[in-house]
């Protein structure tokens, strides 16, 4: 267990992702991708990706995972980036969902950031 388990146990982790994803497919977020990070940090455990298609979807977006989150118990820890809409972090402990604007996508780029090296990447899953 990453010492991030320690910082939200109000949910077990399965179904938290479960609810951000359906947060995301709720309000139609665009190339959604999970990546494991374990082993790789101690921040999380598992980051979720994905699109809005202006910065106004961005933040409805980020805003209903943090609903989805709430109803179910589990408070975020942080969210950060909410003024701007371009890239919103929701940080829930051991999953981290960022929202973004593709052009901010493209440019950081996070998914080829986390699976360097990795023999496979995580498949996408799915476009709502």
């Amino acid at each position: 267990m990453s010492p991030t388990a320690k910082r939200n146990k109000s949910i077990p982790a399965v179904p938290l992702r479960q609810l951000v994803l359906d947060a995301l497919d709720e309000l139609k977020a665009k190339d959604v991708r999970e990546l494991d990070v374990r082993g790789k940090t101690s921040i999380a455990d598992l980051l979720v990706i994905a699109s809005g298609t202006s910065a106004r979807h961005v933040k409805s977006i980020a805003d209903e995972v943090v609903k989805f989150a709430k109803k179910a118990g589990a408070m975020p820890l942080g969210v950060e980036g909410e003024v701007e809409g371009e890239w919103v972090l929701v940080d829930l402990g051991d999953i981290i969902v960022h929202v973004m604007l593709p052009r901010i996508r493209e440019f950081y780029g996070l998914e080829r950031l986390w699976t360097v090296g990795d023999h496979e990447t995580d498949e996408f899953i799915g476009e709502a």
